[in-house]
């Protein structure tokens, strides 16, 4: 099991965020297929528990990306007010 996790880390390391929407989009659609099957009757429970995966595996994720966002315009930042040395001797 330990070689299939490490195959799913470098698949992922060379897919781009195109390839991950798509897997995301599949994996989304075979949950909607499955859902398609269950019973009215224990169609509560299985939503209650969807939800609540979604929102512990959601808030998360979205905390770690906000996070990322904000690194990545606070370096933006950065390099527009300090300029590489190369750039001074251009002005």
């Amino acid at each position: 099991m330990k070689k299939v996790f490490q195959a799913a880390d470098r698949y992922i390391k060379t897919s781009d965020w195109k390839i991950i929407a798509a897997i995301k989009f599949c994996v989304m659609s075979f949950g909607i297929i499955v859902g398609m099957f269950i019973r009215k009757e224990d169609r509560k429970p299985v939503l209650c528990g969807a939800v609540s995966v979604f929102l512990l595996t959601y808030i998360p994720l979205m905390r770690r990306m906000v996070r990322f966002i904000r690194q990545e315009w606070d370096d933006e930042d950065d390099i527009k007010r300090f300029p590489s040395p190369e750039d001074a001797e251009e002005n």
